[in-house]
């Protein structure tokens, strides 16, 4: 857990940062209403978030027009009690204490809005386990 707020923090982490991870953060964000402290990172970040990523999550009520793929730093990982990797293979940079999760999931980038629907979905019920786990006396 963060020392300062005693709120556990994940880091979710992806190539680009415009999909699975953006979706994950704010799934994560979304469920713990303020509860976790949510990031989001890519090795190698595009230049925005997918477009139909984005529509996938508006059509849940979720808005990712603000957000904008970032890059992977040592101290988002240092700060992060969970670290969720998502394709972003050994370029992640590991640090002892922390604990790794590596969800396998589809790569939405390039995908139509229907077949990124599954993905989102995927992601959410990942997601809402991880609250679980988190949270445990607090349970969405």
């Amino acid at each position: 857990m963060t020392e300062a707020a005693g709120v556990p923090e994940v880091l979710f982490v992806c190539v680009h940062n415009a999909g699975r991870s953006q979706m994950a953060a704010a799934l994560l964000d979304h469920h713990a209403a303020g509860r976790v402290r949510v990031r989001s990172a890519g090795s190698a970040p595009a230049g925005a978030v997918d477009p139909a990523v984005a529509e996938a999550m508006a059509e849940i009520g979720l808005d990712l027009s603000t957000e904008f793929p970032k890059p992977l730093t040592g101290d988002a990982v240092r700060a992060a009690d969970v670290v969720i990797t998502m394709g972003c293979g050994d370029v992640c940079p590991v640090f002892p204490g922390k604990r790794y999760l590596d969800w396998r999931l589809d790569d939405p980038a390039g995908r139509p809005v229907e077949q990124v629907r599954p993905i989102r979905d995927e992601i959410d019920a990942r997601v809402r386990a991880l609250l679980t786990e988190l949270l445990p006396a607090e349970s969405p």
